[in-house]
C-alpha cells in the first residue's frame, strides 16, 4: 500500500483465467478486473465523531477516475478485448459513483471499437457466478474491485494462481497478491504460479512480449500437463519440481 501511494500507482490490473489441466467449476473465465488504486474507501479519511461514532470518507476524484476510466479502454485496446464493463453503485451514491461512472461514459467515446456497459456491483457478482464468460475488462473504484477481484480468483482456483500488477504514469509494481504462508516457508511446498505470472505481466509492460510468452506458455502447458502440480492444485509435486518443468519448457523453445 505505501508503495502505491509513493509512486502514485493508480491501476491495479488483475487477470484471471481458467487453466487447462486445473478443473474447477468454471472452465470460461478469462476477465480482467481493473481497480482504481489510490482513492475510494481506502482514502485512509476516517475519524471518530464523538465516542462510540465513527466516519469514514470515500474520496472519489474527477482526475482519477478518468485515468483509470482511460486506461481501462486503452488497455482493453492494446489487448484485443472486446468489451469494458463499469461496475459501480451509482443508483445509491449518486455522487461519488455517479462522478465515476460519468467519467467512465466519457473515456467510452473516445474508443468507438470497445464496447461499454454500465453494471451495478451487486449484478455483476450475481452474473460472475451464474455464467463468468459474459464479463471481459471490467473497471471500479477501489474498494469494490479489492473484493470483486479475489472472487474472480476464486472462480480459477484462488490467490496462488492469479497476477497482479499496479501501474503509474512513470512505473509500475507487479506482485503476487497471496500471503506469505510462512506455515510451508522452507518446505518445498509453495506454489509459485501467482509470482511467475506476475513477472510475465512485467515483461509484457517492458515490451519483452516473446521473452513473456514463452515463460507464459510453458507454465500453462506444465499445469495443463498436470505431471507436476503443487499440493494446493491436487498434486503432490515439489514447488522445485513444478518449476524446474517449467524451466525444461522455457530452454526447450529458446534453442
Amino acid at each position: 500500500l505505501a508503495l502505491r501511494k509513493e509512486f502514485n500507482l493508480y491501476a491495479n490490473v488483475r487477470p484471471c483465467r481458467s487453466l487447462e489441466g486445473y478443473k474447477t467449476l468454471y472452465d470460461n473465465v478469462d476477465v480482467v478486473t481493473i481497480r482504481e488504486n489510490t482513492e475510494g474507501e481506502y482514502s485512509g479519511i476516517e475519524h471518530e465523531i464523538v465516542d462510540g461514532v465513527v466516519q469514514s470518507i470515500k474520496l472519489i476524484t474527477e482526475e482519477a477516475s478518468r485515468r483509470v476510466a482511460e486506461f481501462a479502454f486503452q488497455y482493453a485496446t492494446d489487448n484485443n478485448r472486446a468489451k469494458v464493463t463499469a461496475v459501480h453503485k451509482a443508483n445509491i451514491m449518486r455522487m461519488s459513483d455517479g462522478l465515476f461512472l460519468r467519467c467512465c461514459r466519457e473515456a467510452a467515446q473516445k474508443f468507438p471499437n470497445v464496447k461499454f456497459e454500465e453494471r451495478y456491483l451487486d449484478t455483476v457478482c450475481l452474473n460472475m457466478v451464474q455464467d463468468p464468460s459474459q464479463y471481459d475488462v471490467l473497471v471500479m473504484p477501489n474498494l469494490y474491485g479489492d473484493i470483486l477481484s479475489d472472487m474472480c480468483a476464486g472462480l480459477v482456483g484462488g490467490l496462488g494462481l492469479t497476477p497482479s500488477g499496479n501501474i503509474g504514469l512513470n512505473g509500475a509494481l507487479f506482485e503476487s497478491v497471496h500471503g506469505t504462508a510462512p506455515d510451508i516457508a522452507g518446505l518445498d511446498k509453495a506454489n509459485p504460479t501467482a509470482l511467475l505470472l506476475s513477472a510475465v505481466m512485467m515483461l509484457k509492460y517492458m515490451g519483452l512480449n516473446d521473452h513473456a510468452r514463452i515463460i507464459e506458455h510453458s507454465a500453462y502447458e506444465t499445469i495443463k500437463e498436470a505431471k507436476y502440480l503443487t499440493g494446493d492444485l491436487g498434486g503432490n509435486a515439489k514447488c522445485s519440481e513444478y518449476t524446474n518443468e517449467i524451466c525444461k519448457r522455457v530452454a526447450a523453445q529458446t534453442k
